[in-house]
């Protein structure tokens, strides 16, 4: 479905939206939340309850925010990637009341398809890669290769998901996902690549 067309965006009545942030077609706003001025958020998301998106702040297109989720300024949220319920992003590596450090705000990418989950928190200054997923309650202190399950406090990474969420078994350097079929080669001891059927276009 084109932006054209979509539907306009929808916000809730208890929630804000203040001039100069833009918020794409056929995104969904929903209870409490704050669009503050200066942050992007493209079409067809949708933020649950309680959600902020600071100035500065990115989502894609299709990115979906789970409830108390706050995405501050030097966050970008590629499209089709899910925040689970009350993830946190920091911008600092080292806050200080007293000691104004908004210059230093470091930035943080989270891949397009990617999953962070519920109550995760990922230290600013790294990067998500595509489709990678972030186990519940981990925290994330290094940059996530694409398609990476990583879990625990740090994070580690445990295995190999697909794009549709699946995690995949490799036997001699291959895998194929249980539920959809797409098929994966080791690309070298920290890398998977997706294989490409004949004639298929690659994703941009």
């Amino acid at each position: 479905m084109s932006e054209g067309t979509l539907p306009p965006a929808f916000v809730h009545a208890s929630s804000f939206v203040d001039e100069g942030a833009v918020v794409g077609a056929g995104t969904r706003i929903w209870h409490f939340s704050h669009v503050q001025a200066g942050a992007r958020i493209g079409s067809r998301c949708v933020l649950g309850q309680n959600v902020n998106v600071d100035r500065g702040a990115v989502l894609g297109d299709g990115v979906k925010v789970q409830n108390n989720v706050s995405v501050y300024g030097g966050v970008i949220v590629e499209d089709d990637a899910f925040l689970g319920p009350s993830a946190v992003f920091t911008n600092v590596v080292n806050p200080r009341a007293h000691v104004e450090r908004k210059s230093e705000f470091r930035e943080t990418r989270v891949g397009r398809g990617a999953t962070v989950g519920a109550n995760a928190t990922v230290v600013c200054g790294h990067r998500i890669g595509a489709y990678a997923m972030v186990g519940a309650g981990s925290v994330v202190t290094r940059d996530v290769p694409p398609h990476a399950l990583v879990v625990g406090v740090p994070a580690r990474r445990v295995g190999w998901v697909c794009r549709c969420g699946e995690k995949l078994a490799f036997r001699a350097a291959a895998a194929a996902c249980s539920r959809c079929g797409d098929r994966y080669a080791l690309l070298g001891p920290d890398a998977v690549g997706r294989v490409q059927e004949p004639n298929e276009r690659e994703e941009t």
